[in-house]
């Protein structure tokens, strides 16, 4: 049985190389405008980096009631005591079960109907599914799956589906009402001018 979404189920996705100021910085906005769900996804950075970066972002997530989740580093997720790990292979689940928490949310990166299929029959809480949108932060990924794909993929599985890739606060809606459990933004609030607005923007968009 796939565990409860964070909610609202609007899950922020990190990427220090948009912003000119500290990450930390940032998330600490996102947190204070509402966003109740983080992923730091760092993946250029080897692991004692990662460790140092997500350790104060998990407390700040924490001190919100926020949860926080770390991308592809299972090991980082158990050392800084995260809420849960992203991962892009749906054979490293029983890895991450094995040796995370009871209660960690795991999800897992698919692009496909069959990807998110084989998640599910691995045991991932949720999936994203991109892209949804074109956008620049999903490079290489095939054409957007757009709205009526979307759609059909949803009715067809029983495990949360995260929109992703050129969601933004004009769209988001429009992936729930296509199905989705959750939506996933990255470009959209890590290159905002103003954090906590684009945050809110998103959350009032829902």
């Amino acid at each position: 049985m796939t565990l409860r979404l964070p909610v609202p189920p609007v899950l922020v996705v990190t990427d220090r190389m948009a912003i000119k100021r500290s990450l930390q910085d940032v998330t600490a906005e996102i947190f204070k405008a509402g966003c109740k769900w983080l992923m730091v996804r760092e993946k250029d950075l080897k692991t004692d980096d990662l460790l140092e970066l997500t350790a104060p972002i998990v407390d700040q997530g924490r001190q919100h009631g926020a949860v926080v989740e770390v991308n592809g580093n299972i090991h980082v997720a158990l050392r800084t005591c995260a809420h849960g790990v992203h991962i892009q292979d749906k054979h490293k689940i029983y890895i991450a079960r094995k040796h995370l928490p009871e209660k960690a949310l795991i999800g897992v990166s698919t692009h496909s109907f069959e990807d998110a299929l084989n998640a599910q029959a691995a045991g991932a809480d949720y999936v994203t599914l991109s892209p949804i949108f074109v956008t620049e932060s999903k490079p290489g990924y095939g054409p957007a799956i757009g709205l009526n794909g979307l759609s059909s993929i949803c009715r067809n599985l029983d495990v949360p589906v995260v929109a992703l890739a050129g969601v933004n606060a004009s769209n988001a809606k429009e992936c729930i009402q296509a199905g989705a459990s959750g939506v996933a933004v990255m470009g959209s609030i890590m290159r905002a001018s103003d954090t906590i607005l684009a945050v809110e923007s998103i959350l009032d968009a829902l």
